[in-house]
């Protein structure tokens, strides 16, 4: 059993404060404890925050190169670690060992990289009118990442703070801390100086209140659903720190009616269940034209039966446990939801496959006969449920797609590439996929509406990171 029980501050690992509590580990695929991880308090935080603000005048005065080494040695340390960290993901958040193997570690890797490839052609400085422009680190940041995709949104954060010249503190979810602690460890192996990286546990309510609210601290950037990204903003206006958030999502897939239809459902079946469903830009609503609208539930009834629901770390796994027993209990409570409220079950519904009878298994759900007032096609349900939509015609297909307090991505598919790219320009959503595209680390990634504010990856995710400054001359 590991206790993780030292958080790590100016470059050395620390022992919380006293009367420090703890909370257990979860393996999702058991429901046993494999470890416990110690909660720090606001005094550990402020520490935390003291440590990296008495970093910021060296670090935020390195050059460019000695930032781009730094990042490249964090890879080449990250890769050497490459199957601990998938054994870590696996264990604490129950992806399927194939998919940490495939997306869950080398996805945060990407982000090291994109950003090391952003850095060396970033422009800090250039001359407009009589004035010279400057872009400088803009401060210390605290980074508060989720437990979905915890090594992505880790290094999607730390990387660019690092190439800004930022000094940080990280608050990593105590739900998924295992991969946090490696993720550190491959950071003080680098070679990152004391202070610039500080990491200590905590809950939302606070060690993230502390963060947030701190007086040195002059950067907030949080993934996590948009209750906590609201409370977060709050704690920080008296302070008027930068907030970035990305947050919670309800993507709608529109199928034009010239798509390939087994394609288009397979492929978002696929997306939608990608990760337990646990994903924010995962195409929830599936719009379908109503002439076809019968054809594509069945297809997509099929494809959701054929999924693999089992051991994360069985070979042939498509789908392990959602990752904690709240997310599970959440998950239970709106399919009952989707059920009063008419909708019919094509495929899953509640309880454990079949064969299942521990850890927090959901049937991967597809709903039909929904419409765009129900809870279950408004509320972020974060699991493998998906809701089928009919829709007569290409105007109400993008009124029902804009239709959500949400917009962090959108989808399209149809053969005509000149009328997807239109209707993609329609949508308001920070990122829309065509045809089954992947995210594209090296574009600007964030929402707007009730999805959040900011980017991340790319040079716009480095550019978030760091503050404008005019010098002008006569």
């Amino acid at each position: 059993m590991k206790v993780l029980d030292r958080f790590y501050i100016n470059g050395e690992w620390v022992a919380p404060s006293a009367g420090a509590t703890y909370v257990d580990i979860i393996d999702p695929a058991t429901e046993a404890a494999i470890g416990k991880v110690a909660m720090g308090s606001a005094a550990d935080a402020g520490l935390a925050v003291q440590a990296a603000k008495a970093a910021l005048p060296a670090w935020s005065e390195t050059t460019r190169e000695a930032r781009i080494a730094l990042l490249e040695r964090v890879m080449a340390c990250y890769q050497a670690r490459f199957g601990e960290l998938a054994d870590a993901v696996r264990q604490e958040m129950g992806a399927p060992a194939t998919l940490c193997n495939m997306l869950q570690v080398p996805i945060g890797l990407g982000q090291i990289q994109g950003t090391t490839e952003a850095l060396r052609g970033f422009e800090f400085e250039g001359e407009r009118g009589r004035s010279r422009i400057r872009r400088e680190a803009i401060g210390v940041a605290a980074l508060i990442t989720p437990w979905n995709w915890p090594l992505n949104q880790i290094a999607a954060k730390v990387a660019p703070a690092l190439a800004a010249g930022c000094t940080m503190v990280l608050k990593p979810s105590e739900i998924a801390p295992l991969d946090a602690v490696l993720f550190t460890e491959i950071l003080h192996a680098a070679g990152v100086p004391a202070g610039v990286f500080n990491m200590v546990f905590g809950d939302g309510m606070v060690v993230g209140a502390a963060l947030s609210s701190h007086r040195d601290v002059d950067m907030i950037s949080i993934t996590g659903s948009t209750r906590a990204g609201v409370e977060v903003a709050r704690n920080a206006a008296a302070t008027v720190k930068r907030v970035a958030q990305e947050l919670g999502g309800k993507s709608a897939l529109i199928i034009l009616d010239d798509a390939d239809l087994q394609a288009a459902v397979a492929t978002s079946v696929a997306q939608g269940m990608l990760n337990a469903g646990q994903t924010c830009i995962a195409p929830t609503r599936i719009l379908v034209p109503r002439q076809r609208y019968e054809e594509a539930v069945t297809m997509a009834a099929a494809a959701a039966n054929g999924i693999r629901v089992g051991d994360p770390a069985a070979a042939q796994t498509d789908m392990g446990p959602v990752s904690n027993r709240a997310q599970y209990e959440k998950v239970q409570r709106m399919i009952r939801v989707g059920q009063a409220e008419g909708a019919r079950l094509a495929a899953g519904g509640p309880g454990r496959p079949e064969g299942l009878e521990l850890g927090f298994y959901a049937r991967p759900t597809i709903f039909a006969d929904v419409h765009n007032d129900m809870a279950i096609a408004r509320e972020e349900i974060f699991g493998p449920v998906l809701v089928m939509i009919p829709y007569d015609s290409e105007e109400e297909a993008i009124a029902i797609a804009n239709d959500t307090d949400y917009g962090l991505a959108a989808y399209v598919a149809g053969t005509d590439a000149d009328r997807t790219r239109r209707v993609a320009a329609r949508l308001r959503a920070g990122t829309v996929l065509l045809n089954g595209a992947m995210l594209d680390i090296a574009a600007p990634f964030g929402g707007c509406k009730t999805s959040g504010n900011g980017r991340e990856c790319g040079p716009e995710g480095l550019a978030e990171f760091l503050e404008i400054k005019t010098v002008t001359s006569p």
